[in-house]
């Protein structure tokens, strides 16, 4: 896990966490992308995908449907070691890298205006992997890691 000491890119991740939860609570997201792209020529060379289905009936109605919070951090943590084993067929990202969030939110969610439309940041011929899911009852989460095709596997 990688700590930050830089101020902007801490208050970037806070703002972001916020926005995030105030549209997971409203049922209003359905998907975010992490990106990872080559610092130098702006190339996508990760794409991190978390589709995110909400039930409806617990956002419209309040509906509770529980799961313990222990079963719902075994979920997480296996996803979290899965995670960490992609380090074994992701390509080595060797260069200096940035990286984007692009949220999927329905069509009549306000916005901030500190959130600007993109491009989808697709990655050309990627090589995908899906992941765990997991599901709080009120959130089900499925994960996909597309990445650049490295060009190694190819010879």
């Amino acid at each position: 896990m990688l700590l930050t000491q830089d101020e902007a890119v801490k208050t970037f991740i806070t703002n972001l966490t916020s926005q995030l939860s105030e549209w997971l609570e409203a049922g209003k997201l359905q998907r975010i992308v992490l990106v990872i792209m080559s610092k130098a020529t702006g190339e996508v060379l990760e794409r991190w995908n978390f589709n995110i289905v909400t039930d409806g009936e617990v956002v419209e109605k309040g509906v509770v449907k529980e799961k313990s919070d222990k079963e719902i951090m075994r979920e997480i943590q296996a996803i979290m070691r899965q995670v960490s084993s992609c380090i074994s067929f992701l390509p080595c990202l060797d260069e200096p890298c940035i990286f984007d969030v692009l949220a999927y939110t329905d069509t009549d969610t306000s916005v901030p205006f500190t959130w600007v439309e993109s491009d989808a940041k697709l990655i050309d011929n990627p090589q995908m992997v899906k992941l765990h899911s997991f599901d709080t009852k009120i959130h089900k989460v499925d994960t996909l890691v597309s990445y650049k095709n490295d060009d190694w596997d190819e010879q």
